[in-house]
């Protein structure tokens, strides 16, 4: 019978690091001159499958207050995300979630 005593392992990650991983990053959609309304709402329920009533309501957080966070996720989502919209030719940005 072993009478070893249990090997302590030190973490590859420290707790900040741990806390910046868990911050998630969003996708932010922002009003421009060009699209109008109702292409952003088929924009947001087409790429993001949201229903109508939830695309109407991004949508006019971007008409009205010039900007909307329409998702959220890790870095590598939003960046997908953001070049997604690029590619429906709206203006998308992302940022760590504050």
């Amino acid at each position: 019978m072993s009478t070893a005593s249990p090997v302590e392992v030190e973490p590859t990650t420290t707790p900040d690091e741990i806390t910046v991983l868990a911050v998630p990053w969003v996708t932010i959609v922002w009003n421009d001159p060009v699209n109008l309304m109702s292409y952003v709402t088929y924009v947001f329920q087409k790429y993001f499958g949201y229903d109508k009533k939830k695309a109407e309501k991004l949508m006019l957080e971007v008409h009205e207050d010039g900007k909307s966070v329409v998702s959220t996720g890790s870095r590598e989502e939003m960046e997908r995300d953001v070049q997604a919209m690029h590619e429906y030719g709206l203006w998308a940005t992302l940022d760590k979630q504050s």
